[in-house]
């Protein structure tokens, strides 16, 4: 083991321990390190020590000798609209490297890694990936309860500008707010938190049927239990993430994205991950599989239930069920027996009959949440785009896109920062039929915030939803829903053509087509050959805006790759 063999080279390092809770039978144990997120900032952290405990308790049941570590995470709700959101991205990098830290620093065999949320989840699975010669399991933290009425938190921002533009009244909406997030959990829809949490399982690196539980119910606190046990029995068996971070899962865990309606997050989190396994993940992969994929999930924001029904209706067992045809199921999962075989034991164990119980209370069939693959709600849910504004790529989420907006040419409202343009939606500037750009808003420009309050004041205006597009080299919320393109590549920092795009020049957005180009200038269409070389002039008198930030978010967005290789640091990497 590595803890024995590191004791032999540092003496003081017995001493050291036994100063603690260690004992000196525990000394000669598996030493495993439970890295958490706990902490007070956010509902899906709060409840992590209690989770970290019970896996603690299923270590030491094992023979092993749990050591607790924590690296809290950010609320990307909370740090919405604010300074604090410019530093998302990057602490998904933070939280990698402290975990690398943890690890590299002190003798543990294997890890065992709680979390629930945006950054949280992405951030410890890379460091799995990074440390791919130890065994790791995941732990979800599961997701809150529904709010009064089915209300959930992506809803407050619909409530918002409803309130903003007198549609609502004052104290409606504070009952709704102050009634959207009732439990501990990641918000219960499928954002961020719980498309990762449910990648995480279909690549493997959780135990079948923990992802997305709710995290009010004893059951998740077996799961974590159950996850201490089973890291002692991987050592044994010398199972490690390199045996199940492979192409394969990788690509199991696209085209489950494609049938839940993931967040397009996942196309930042998938490459970062799978390059730390020297695994390349291109763009026009999740293009091809959404193209192949069912969309299944009726779950928000791209769909109309809460997301704790989505456990209850089979979760992503119940999605790998219904897309086993198109899986790799001889992919290895932390349990020992690959991604079919757990399909085939969760069946076994009645599962799906026993979850499904719950919807009873809601008067809710399974098949309402998670439509059967032979009557999908539609193909895939996300598409890669090209074109002169985009030669790098860009991303949107058609499924959540209104079809009227598939197709279509506006011309230009120019911002550079989310607010202006948010406001600017409000207060009647934007015009139907516009194409609102946000720009300068990628990881170099400033650490890639999300454009969450734009996009939620354009899908929930009747007139712009589905007359009005919005385009920018930021992200989205998982939350975020309209007709919104993002993660333009290269971005406006790096020189990328949408630094150059002027008012009432004509964007046309072709989502069947997979386009995203300048079609005009001063509202006159021009061919693409002309369009090609008055971007070229502009871009010659384009100077870049000097850098605006300091500390660690000055280190992020100097070393920041671009969005769509996954926004990670670019460093020199040492020897894993």
């Amino acid at each position: 083991m590595r803890s024995q063999d590191l004791r032999k080279l540092g003496p003081e390092i017995d001493p050291l321990k036994l100063s603690m809770d260690w004992g000196v039978v525990d000394l000669e144990k598996p030493q495993i390190l439970v890295e958490d997120v706990w902490g007070d900032a956010l509902p899906g952290s709060y409840h992590l020590k209690d989770l970290s405990d019970m896996v603690a308790r299923g270590v030491y049941a094992s023979g092993g000798k749990p050591a607790h570590h924590h690296v809290t995470d950010m609320c990307d709700g909370i740090a919405q609209g604010t300074e604090g959101m410019n530093y998302s991205l990057l602490s998904r990098e933070l939280i990698c490297g402290m975990i690398e830290v943890h690890w590299k620093a002190q003798p543990v065999d294997g890890l065992v890694l709680l979390s629930s949320c945006d950054k949280g989840v992405p951030g410890q699975l890379m460091a799995a990936a990074r440390l791919d010669d130890a065994p790791a399991i995941h732990v979800p933290g599961g997701t809150m309860m529904e709010g009064p009425g089915m209300f959930t938190l992506e809803q407050v921002g619909t409530i918002y500008s409803d309130l903003k533009r007198g549609e609502i009244p004052p104290d409606e909406y504070r009952f709704l707010q102050r009634s959207a997030c009732p439990t501990e959990g990641c918000c219960s829809f499928m954002g961020t938190a719980n498309t990762m949490q449910s990648l995480s399982e279909a690549m493997g690196l959780t135990l079948p049927g923990a992802a997305s539980m709710p995290a009010f119910t004893a059951g998740i606190r077996h799961k974590a239990e159950e996850a201490g046990i089973r890291i002692v029995e991987m050592l044994d068996e010398g199972l490690k993430t390199k045996d199940i971070l492979t192409r394969d899962s990788f690509e199991n865990a696209i085209m489950v994205h494609a049938a839940i309606g993931g967040s397009t997050n996942a196309l930042l989190h998938i490459p970062a991950m799978s390059r730390e396994v020297g695994v390349t993940i291109k763009p026009t992969l999740w293009d091809e599989l959404n193209r192949q994929i069912p969309m299944l999930l009726n779950v928000r924001p791209s769909g109309h239930h809460p997301a704790i029904l989505f456990w209850y209706s089979g979760g992503v067992q119940g999605i790998i069920r219904e897309i086993k045809d198109h899986l790799h199921l001889d992919a290895m999962t932390v349990t020992g027996r690959t991604l079919g075989e757990n399909l085939k034991e969760m069946e076994r164990q009645h599962f799906f009959e026993h979850a499904r119980r719950h919807l009873e209370s809601y008067k809710i069939r399974a098949e309402e949440v998670i439509y059967p693959a032979s009557k999908p709600r539609g193909e895939g849910s996300l598409a890669i785009l090209q074109g002169n504004l985009a030669p790098g790529y860009a991303v949107t989420k058609y499924a959540a896109v209104p079809k009227e907006m598939f197709r279509h040419v506006g011309p230009a409202i120019v911002f550079e920062d989310e607010l202006h343009a948010r406001d600017a939606i409000l207060d009647g500037t934007v015009k139907k039929g516009s194409v609102i750009v946000i720009r300068y808003a990628g990881p170099k420009g400033c650490g890639m915030p999300e454009m969450y309050y734009p996009t939620e004041a354009l899908a929930s205006s009747k007139e712009l939803c589905t007359t009005t597009g919005l385009i920018t080299d930021g992200r989205f919320s998982g939350a975020s829903r309209g007709p919104c393109i993002g993660y333009i590549s290269p971005e406006a920092m790096s020189g990328g053509p949408l630094a150059i795009v002027e008012n009432d020049d004509l964007i046309r957005i072709d989502i069947p087509g997979r386009r995203l180009d300048l079609t005009g200038v001063r509202g006159k269409e021009v061919s693409l050959d002309e369009a090609a070389r008055i971007i070229e002039e502009r871009l010659k008198k384009w100077k870049r805006p000097e850098p605006r930030f300091t500390g660690v978010l000055s280190m992020y967005t100097t070393l920041a790759s671009s969005a769509m290789e996954g926004g990670y640091m670019v460093t020199d990497r040492c020897e894993k």
